[in-house]
């Protein structure tokens, strides 16, 4: 499967300079068909697009929701935050509620690989695409289903909503100070982590394919995504322990591990052993700390660690949090520096890793998947809507006469009727 062209580009543009050649990338050949919005699945596109797959974005006439969230909003009016989720997909544009539409879709599917769609459940089987039907007609595709809850049981097919699963999945229970409110997480990691989630899932029964040569679902939800991250707190009450409480940046099984108020900032502290704290301590110039019977093993320091605490919070509060960061690491003891956004951003091992993408007037984060040999890269910034409409369709054997009748009848939206 997959379509016959040259992936590293627009399609109806020419290579960038720079590009990877074709096949030097772990997904070449992959075709995938993007039917999501917002954020789960539109990231979990990107990363695919990023490791070569051919990702063709399909968007409503009125667009990706995301598109208007802003300000900021880039030169072309589209919201930044859009551009950090859509970056090297192709883009058509069609009204999937028309017959037309329709039709045009399972001619895509027809050659596609994969099939990202984040839908409310339902929405498909309305089309006439069950899962039955799917399977039947394209026994090779692998369907990417992300929804809130699932489609069955006692909640199937309840929309879902990032700070809603925050919420019913307990992230927000563990999460704020001891004395405040419960916290939604401050971003949107519920959603991120489905996203991942969704490639890692595809991934998996791409390979699965290669030996049974048949395509299967992948059934990703937010709230089996917000469950997975409650460790340590699931471990712990799973296996004889009481309710998790919030401890602000305190840990519940680690101590000391918290945030602590130093000369010019804030300071993160993670003594992760016995060892550790010996090296800590001595560090900042508290050796007999280690040898003290409150704190000697980490169990100890745990179980007194509000008179822990208040001793470190007097000796560190008048340290370098650089130098200190330096010191802790050279030993071997982790902690680091609270950063803002803007300096996590320009710190110069995030550059080193390539995690910001700067490129022409594009700028992003870079994907975290790592390979060596045949790594991920910036291909091209995100489309316009509609920007690849006429040119997908011609590669699928779409004639011009076809294609105006599809545009005529607003079925199908091209970048120069995008905003007709």
């Amino acid at each position: 499967m997959g379509t016959d062209h040259d992936m590293n580009r627009p399609l109806d543009e020419a290579q960038p300079e720079g590009a990877q050649p074709e096949g030097a990338r772990p997904l070449d050949g992959i075709t995938v068909i993007d039917l999501s919005r917002v954020l789960a699945g539109p990231l979990c596109g990107q990363m695919l697009a990023d490791h070569g797959a051919d990702v063709i974005k399909v968007e409503p006439p009125n667009g990706d929701d995301t598109r208007t969230w802003g300000p900021p909003f880039l030169p072309d009016g589209s919201g930044a935050y859009f551009s950090g989720l859509n970056r090297s997909k192709h883009n058509v544009s069609l009204d999937l509620r028309t017959d037309a539409g329709i039709e045009v879709l399972e001619t895509l599917l027809a050659d596609a690989d994969v099939l990202v769609e984040n839908f409310k459940a339902g929405t498909l089987a309305k089309w006439g695409l069950t899962d039955d039907v799917i399977a039947e007609r394209y026994p090779r595709l692998v369907h990417c289903r992300i929804t809130g809850f699932g489609t069955d049981g006692p909640l199937g097919g309840a929309p879902g909503y990032d700070a809603v699963l925050q919420a019913y999945g307990a992230l927000m229970s563990v999460n704020g100070e001891a004395a405040g409110p419960p916290t939604r997480v401050g971003v949107p990691i519920v959603d991120m982590m489905t996203g991942y989630l969704s490639f890692s899932g595809i991934l998996l029964a791409l390979r699965e394919r290669d030996r049974s040569g048949r395509g299967q679902l992948v059934d990703a939800t937010l709230l089996d995504s917000a469950i997975a991250m409650l460790h340590p707190h699931s471990a712990n009450l799973l296996n004889g322990g009481t309710e998790p409480v919030r401890m602000g940046s305190a840990h519940s099984n680690v101590a000391p591990y918290d945030v602590y108020d130093v000369a010019d900032g804030q300071f993160f502290l993670a003594v992760g052993n016995d060892r550790q704290f010996r090296s800590f301590a001595g560090l900042i110039g508290l050796p007999e700390l280690a040898d003290d019977p409150r704190f000697l093993t980490n169990a100890d320091r745990v179980q007194n660690y509000p008179e822990l605490k208040e001793i470190l919070a007097d000796k560190l509060k008048a340290l370098d949090r650089e130098t200190l960061g330096k010191d802790l690491l050279s030993l071997g003891v982790p902690g680091g520096p609270v950063h803002l956004v803007s300096q996590a951003l320009d710190d110069p091992q995030v550059r080193h890793r390539g995690m910001v993408i700067e490129d022409g007037d594009y700028r992003g984060i870079g994907n975290p998947v790592k390979l060596g040999r045949t790594p991920a890269g910036f291909r091209w910034a995100p489309r316009a809507k509609g920007a690849d409409t006429r040119a997908v369709l011609e590669r699928h054997g779409f004639d011009e006469e076809r294609i105006e009748r599809l545009t005529e009848t607003g079925a199908a939206i091209t970048a120069d009727t995008a905003d007709d």
